[in-house]
């Protein structure tokens, strides 16, 4: 492996005010999920009564709460990642570079300065985040099988479950090429997050190995979350017998994604930051691979474009290549 858990777990000690506000944040959403999904089950409840079937339409009044929590989710993505996520990826970066961090809120203020100067606003985050998961799609689902370094004749369906597995562990690439671009203090993010993408894929088995023993960590600690808290919940949707089978397990499938998203996920984002930094030291983009990311995803040649839109809408910006790390290898 080249991600160290001891480093890992002492970068999250340091930043415990941005994992206390990333509780917070993901605690009120989780609890939100519950409460509209049990408005909806006691509104169905009610109306159910009158038409004699109260335990069916509590249950479908449950789905109708949740469906309605998972779109105001979904329109919160964009806050999430510029104020919790990037702002964590931010303090990290420079935990890895030896700084000094602020404590208590003064790192959160910290962590959103350092955000809003590399991309000015959360908009041009979000879009520079939404295509670098596009071309991260598209190249995965090429290239990253773990028959490309561990064979396993015979087993297709194993091999089927395992790659899908691993390539739940690499969710957060996207957010470790954000972290390149902060820590090369790059003033063109398209610019920079095409350098990265080209780094990311001339070293992808080395990823895809990390990502292999990351699995194991993320997805176990997030199913032990789940069991523990499958118990309590148990006994607290009891109080509502006509629903408490079905909405226990949603409920407990809620808190767990919760603790995943504030606790677990820094946990593997972090890992792959120090894969990326580790791998990629002293690399320029192979211009080969830079081919190979452009045949597999046309989306690909849009961060050209866009960066260099960036650079005659900011004439004073320099390139994103005069800030990156000494050069040398060009592939692993």
């Amino acid at each position: 492996m080249d991600f160290k858990i001891g480093e890992i777990l002492g970068l999250m000690a340091k930043t415990m005010p941005f994992l206390v506000f990333r509780f917070l944040i993901y605690f009120a959403i989780t609890f939100a999920y519950i409460l509209l999904t049990g408005i909806g089950a006691g509104i169905g409840y009610g109306i159910g009564m009158i038409g004699g079937e109260p335990g069916a339409f509590s249950f479908f009044g449950g789905l109708v709460g949740f469906g309605i929590m998972s779109v105001i989710a979904y329109m919160l993505r964009e806050y999430l990642l510029y104020m919790v996520k990037a702002g964590h990826i931010a303090v990290l970066v420079e935990l890895m570079e030896g700084k000094e961090l602020p404590q208590g809120r003064g790192q959160i203020d910290h962590a959103q300065r350092v955000v809003r100067e590399r991309f000015a606003e959360s908009s041009v985050l979000f879009g520079v985040d939404q295509l670098i998961k596009v071309v991260l799609r598209a190249f995965n689902r090429i290239f990253f099988t773990v028959t490309s370094f561990i064979p396993i004749p015979g087993l297709r369906n194993v091999v089927k479950f395992i790659n899908t597995v691993v390539n739940l562990s690499l969710t957060y690439l996207d957010e470790v090429i954000l972290a390149y671009n902060i820590r090369t203090r790059s003033d063109n993010p398209w610019a920079s997050s095409r350098t990265a993408l080209i780094l990311y894929a001339q070293n992808y088995k080395a990823f895809l190995k990390n990502a292999f023993f990351l699995a194991f960590i993320i997805w176990g600690l997030t199913f032990l979350v789940f069991l523990l808290i499958l118990g309590p919940l148990i006994g607290l949707v009891a109080l509502m017998p006509a629903v408490a089978g079905p909405l226990t397990l949603l409920f407990a499938v809620v808190f767990a994604w919760g603790v995943k998203q504030s606790v677990i996920e820094p946990i593997g984002m972090t890992a792959l930051m120090q894969v990326f930094f580790k791998v990629t030291e002293g690399q320029t983009p192979n211009p080969e691979w830079e081919s190979k990311l452009e045949g597999v995803s046309k989306k690909f040649g849009e961060f050209r474009r866009k960066a260099s839109e960036w650079e005659s809408q900011h004439p004073t910006s320099e390139s994103a290549n005069a800030n990156e790390p000494a050069q040398g290898s060009g592939s692993a």
